[in-house]
């Protein structure tokens, strides 16, 4: 059972000096239909005064999205992100003025080119296509943009049987990540058979925003305690044990049933952009109160 933010809130304030908030997006940040304003009963202003509150504050915001480069660049320049890791953690974007610097983390390309050619050159998602018919599909359109670093799928796997089958099929250099649930997505899309709709990135092994994270704190000097993460999907967990604390906000129902989150892993009182807010606010407080 996740331990509650509201029971842990005043050692956390005391033992952490936060400095950077990862953060994902859809589910998190952002709610129903991608937006920083939908709230569970209609508009709310909360999410976007959280964000304005961390920059009044000097705290850096760090977006971490299954989202493209292109797609969270322009989130990053609406929130004013200092960086953001696009695609699951296989890029990580500082933004310098108008120019950007990208860096790579270790293991995301595999021959020429980028890992997504790699991938489609490889076959292996049409391997997993073919293992699991009407149960996968790609997950179009986004899908189908311009991708650098994975191959977008959308259904209702075991994850561990996709990654034995991976495996077992000579793609041991991949892996399926869980980037979370689709909001009615067994609805929205009847051509799979299937009760849940979970987005899925096919990249390199070992590539995650667990592994970008811990990246981007070794290069900006940054210690576990100066960061937190804000998240609502299984592969958001990855980042946990890069930070001080990780907090699942109150809609991440799907997280407990398909991994065990570390003991410096949080949950919220309330969803999306609510819960964000819950989580981040309170280190703001107490960075203000330390001067």
């Amino acid at each position: 059972m996740l331990s509650r933010l509201e029971d842990h809130l005043a050692e956390l304030t005391a033992s952490l000096e936060v400095r950077t908030v990862y953060t994902d997006l859809d589910g998190t940040l952002l709610g129903r239909g991608g937006s920083l304003f939908a709230g569970p009963e209609g508009i709310t202003r909360e999410p976007a005064s959280a964000v304005a509150a961390l920059a009044e504050a000097g705290i850096d915001l760090v977006l971490v999205s299954g989202r493209t480069r292109d797609q969270v660049r322009d989130a990053a320049r609406i929130v004013g992100a200092t960086a953001f890791i696009p695609e699951v953690g296989g890029l990580i974007v500082y933004r310098e003025g108008s120019a950007e610097r990208v860096i790579r983390p270790p293991g995301v390309t595999r021959g020429s080119g980028t890992a997504y050619q790699a991938i489609e050159r490889s076959g292996a998602a049409g391997f997993l296509l073919d293992a699991y018919p009407h149960r996968l599909e790609p997950h179009a359109p986004w899908a189908f943009l311009e991708r650098e670093c994975s191959v977008l799928l959308r259904g209702f796997v075991d994850l561990q049987e996709a990654r034995m089958r991976l495996g077992a099929g000579g793609y041991g250099w991949l892996d399926l990540l869980d980037n979370g649930i689709i909001p009615e997505g067994a609805a929205r899309f009847p051509s799979l058979d299937v009760t849940e709709m979970h987005a899925y990135h096919l990249l390199p092994r070992g590539v995650s925003k667990g592994a970008a994270v811990a990246l981007d704190r070794e290069r900006r000097g940054l210690d576990k305690a100066n960061c937190i993460a804000v998240g609502d999907s299984p592969s958001d967990v990855d980042m946990a044990e890069h930070v001080g604390a990780m907090f699942l906000v109150a809609n991440a129902e799907a997280v407990t049933r398909e991994v065990s989150p570390p003991a410096n892993v949080y949950v919220t009182a309330r969803p999306n952009g609510l819960g964000f807010a819950d989580a981040v606010l309170p280190f703001v407080s107490n960075r203000a109160s330390r001067g």
